[in-house]
């Protein structure tokens, strides 16, 4: 009876190349504010990670500018003071649910649409 042969074992690779960056550990870096960075400099190859990490990072910017202006205009004037406190509980809520739900979407290969600061996140 003739033996069977296998097929030849596929190359390994070289030694020296470092470990290909895990895609959903990007994903999650994607939408955690400065993070993002991490995934746009590591994985300028893959499309849908650097689409999830500029949408993290504008979101993350948006969210910093709303901030400074909670903190300029709403909290120098007294008259403001309950407005400050429920505007930045609703901002810090909203943010922490859009994280949330980017992340999730994220994983299961779904894009989250934010009007205004997706199409901004495209123009970069």
């Amino acid at each position: 009876m003739p033996e069977e042969e296998l097929p030849p074992a596929p190359p390994s690779p070289p030694p020296d190349a470092p470990p290909p960056p895990d895609r959903t550990l990007m994903l999650i870096l994607a939408y955690l504010g400065p993070l993002s960075l991490v995934p746009i400099l590591a994985e300028k190859n893959d499309a849908e990670v650097q689409w999830h990490a500029k949408n993290g990072l504008v979101l993350f910017g948006v969210w910093a500018v709303l901030c400074m202006f909670d903190i300029f205009i709403l909290a120098t004037v007294q008259i403001f003071g309950c407005i400050y406190t429920l505007f930045m509980t609703f901002v810090a809520l909203l943010y922490l649910a859009l994280i949330v739900v980017g992340i999730s979407k994220a994983l299961r290969g779904e894009r989250l649409v934010i009007p205004g600061v997706t199409d901004l996140a495209q123009r970069i």
